[in-house]
């Protein structure tokens, strides 16, 4: 009988490689440490839960190299993508999903897969023996943690990752705000309306900024540093750049126009995300946060269409563990000294829901591939997929190493194309052209 896979890790990396091994006729087992231990930001025992954001970012396959690296695993097969089909909300050009049914329904499908078992608890230390994925994401836990820390020899890097705050939709104001995507983005109308903004004037915005940086502030442990990925910044950090910072960032007023005063434009918007399809919460776009909870509320209480506003949740700051991949990690995704064990995952040094569950998608094909007796080797550095894997193996530089989202900067150029913003146009379609046509060739070679 074929001996199963082990995974420990049941975020959304770890789901997608259980989900791609069975696929290939290798069994599986997941373990996962909660709901019996808990970590700062997670709510469930659920499978791919979802803990800041609701979104997957821009699902557009021409112009974006998220949405290319959404079209990449569709057509692999991803389970994630296709329950964020699924229980997909309305978000203008991006991809965001009702969080709780989201992940409700990936926990469904792996209990339903038989060739995939559970196994609940934590795992302590790293495995001697066997195959292992290791997904367990930005909240390892300490006393594993020590033990990648001893196998490595070079210790975890480490960053902060801010949540934001979700508010109730009933407690919005709607006769100051309005419902409006940037630049009317969408097809349908639901699309064309899926935010809600908070206009802000030059006085409110100001006092809005001084009022941030007064707030207290949560205190780092000692020996903690605050190396904020810049992807995901808490607003208090990009305040203290500069007081224009947020106008120019998340904040920014354009491609809006304010329904209730047309001819009146706002120095500063605030926008929110639709959260679950019920309508009934909204996130704070872009509104990640280490303020303490009662600076929170005062604070996003003097935003125009907030003021009485009650919050579902309010934003956290937590440690996200990452390995120094390009040191650590082959283009297989094996760590190089224990050969056995295979990273996923936002450990590895990718940012983001879906570049996290792509190392997933490619760690279990490469594992069950191995298991069968065959080589898989990673997607081509033109796909978004094979982008991600040369950077984080390779590609970027392992003395200044820091997580990264995936990005057209990270494919190889087109020397053919003009560059600049002005070439955009052309070269983007182009980039995702080529993609798809690699991304399928090495589909192909699988068979």
């Amino acid at each position: 009988m074929q001996e199963p896979i082990h995974i420990i890790g049941a975020g959304l990396a770890g789901s997608e490689a259980a989900w791609q091994i069975a696929r290939a006729g290798v069994p599986v087992v997941l373990h996962e440490m909660r709901p019996a231990v808990a970590t700062f930001a997670h709510r469930t025992g659920d499978c791919a839960e979802m803990v800041c954001s609701n979104s997957f970012r821009s699902d557009d396959d021409q112009m974006n190299a998220v949405g290319q690296l959404h079209w990449e695993m569709r057509a692999a097969g991803g389970l994630i993508m296709s329950m964020a089909d699924r229980h997909r909300l309305p978000a203008g050009g991006a991809l965001a999903v009702d969080r709780d049914a989201f992940s409700a329904a990936v926990t469904q499908a792996l209990r339903d897969e038989p060739l995939v078992s559970f196994e609940p608890g934590e795992i302590r230390d790293l495995p001697t023996e066997g195959r292992w994925i290791i997904a367990t994401g930005p909240l390892t836990s300490p006393s594993l943690g020590q033990s990648i820390l001893g196998a490595t020899g070079e210790g975890a890097l480490a960053f902060f990752d801010a949540i934001a705050p979700i508010v109730h939709a009933e407690t919005i104001d709607m006769q100051v705000c309005w419902l409006q995507s940037r630049y009317d983005k969408g097809e349908t109308e639901e699309e064309r309306t899926a935010y809600i903004n908070c206009p802000m004037t030059r006085e409110d915005y100001e006092g809005f900024i001084d009022a941030l940086l007064a707030a207290d502030k949560t205190e780092f442990h000692e020996g903690e540093t605050a190396g904020y990925f810049d992807g995901c910044l808490p607003i208090e950090v990009m305040a203290e750049r500069g007081r224009e910072t947020l106008r120019h960032g998340p904040m920014k007023p354009v491609g809006l126009t304010n329904a209730h005063k047309p001819t009146e434009k706002a120095y500063a918007v605030v926008q929110l995300r639709r959260d679950n399809a019920l309508g009934t919460l909204y996130n704070i776009v872009g509104f990640q946060t280490k303020m303490k909870y009662g600076a929170q509320t005062e604070v996003f209480r003097r935003i125009p269409g907030l003021q009485n506003a009650s919050f579902a949740r309010l934003g956290g700051i937590h440690r996200n563990t990452f390995l120094n991949s390009p040191r650590l990690i082959d283009d297989r995704l094996r760590l190089r000294s224990h050969p056995n064990l295979r990273f996923a995952g936002q450990v590895t040094g990718v940012e983001g829901y879906v570049e996290s569950a792509a190392m997933g998608l490619l760690a279990g094909r490469m594992a069950a591939a191995e298991a069968l007796g065959r080589d898989l080797p990673p997607p081509p550095v033109t796909t978004s997929m094979g982008a991600l894997v040369n950077h984080i193996t390779g590609g970027a530089d392992a003395k200044t190493f820091q997580p990264m989202n995936v990005n057209f900067g990270l494919y190889p150029p087109l020397d053919e194309m003009r560059g600049g913003r002005k070439g955009r146009k052309d070269r983007y379609p182009a980039y995702t052209d080529r993609a798809k046509a690699d991304f399928q060739g090495w589909l192909a070679g699988q068979n």
